[in-house]
């Protein structure tokens, strides 16, 4: 019975350093990932004189490092209210940011998800051809593309036009992609039988395949909505009017200078995107993972 005992303790003092190993080994990155938020919720509650301090050795003449309290020493809201309340310019970048993301979510999903259908669920002549190019073109980054884009652009006269950045996005082909494997794991079975009962094509998509393949149309909103608000490049590009810049680019330039509302602003910028991915964070995982099964 003894030994029998000290098996038993010894299999949980076993089981407990397993868990803390796993733990420390988690934990330790985790907090690496974290670091750069905590110190922009530090930053954006220190008063203007502590941050001057902080970062004297870049912006004065002072030697040395950058000194940075986690927990400011006097703790205040005034960037904050001096943004919300004493900035108007940030309500019409912040409103030109969600009228973007909105509207290219909107007509990338009415595009990529019928398109995804066709693709998954109809064989066609060169159809295996065509999704390997629209493969290639979701591969190439956007200094690649953008000579082509910056002259259909000026064709179409959208230049410094949100429609700069709405267009191409809305043509995107990665939703595609995700998509496609959430359609292609609907049975086929199903299928024929909704059309032996005398389902039309579009009944069956819009009641079998869309419900079915709600993950992969979700995942798809989300990662699409977490690089369409953070976009830099594409308005670089494409947008001259200082009036239609969203708030990427409204951070590196009117609040140069102003270390306290830069840092405010961070914050509010990161509430939507972080609101987005805690609600939709189920439907990225499932989503992620069936676009990565094979057939």
């Amino acid at each position: 019975m003894r030994d029998v005992s000290f098996v038993k303790i010894r299999r949980r003092i076993r089981h407990f350093l397993r868990e803390l190993a796993r733990t420390v080994l988690l934990a330790v990155p985790a907090c690496f990932m974290l670091a750069p938020a905590a110190l922009l919720l530090s930053g954006s509650v220190m008063s203007g004189l502590e941050l001057s301090d902080a970062f004297a050795p870049i912006l004065g003449n002072a030697e040395g490092y950058i000194r940075w309290n986690l927990l400011p020493d006097y703790p205040t809201f005034a960037h904050y209210g001096k943004l919300l309340f004493y900035t108007p310019q940030f309500f019409t970048v912040f409103w030109n940011s969600v009228k973007i993301a909105a509207l290219i979510l909107g007509l990338q999903l009415l595009v990529s998800v019928p398109s995804a259908w066709a693709f998954a669920v109809y064989r066609f002549r060169f159809s295996r051809a065509l999704f390997v190019i629209y493969v290639v073109l979701m591969l190439m980054p956007f200094q690649v593309t953008m000579l082509s884009q910056y002259l259909v652009l000026s064709k179409l006269n959208v230049m410094d036009t949100h429609w700069a950045l709405i267009l191409p996005a809305a043509f995107s082909t990665f939703p595609v992609f995700l998509v496609y494997r959430g359609f292609r794991e609907i049975p086929k079975g199903l299928l024929e039988a909704a059309r032996i009962d005398g389902a039309g094509e579009f009944a069956i998509f819009t009641r079998i395949g869309l419900p079915l393949a709600s993950g992969g149309i979700l995942a798809a909103g989300v990662l699409g909505f977490l690089e369409y608000w953070n976009m830099i490049e594409q308005p670089l590009a494409f947008l001259r009017t200082r009036a239609l810049w969203p708030l990427s680019l409204y951070l590196p330039s009117d609040l140069e200078g102003q270390e306290g509302s830069a840092f405010a602003a961070s914050v509010i910028i990161l509430i939507p995107a972080l609101f987005v991915f805690l609600l939709g964070r189920d439907h990225l995982e499932r989503g992620i993972v069936t676009s990565a099964l094979k057939e």
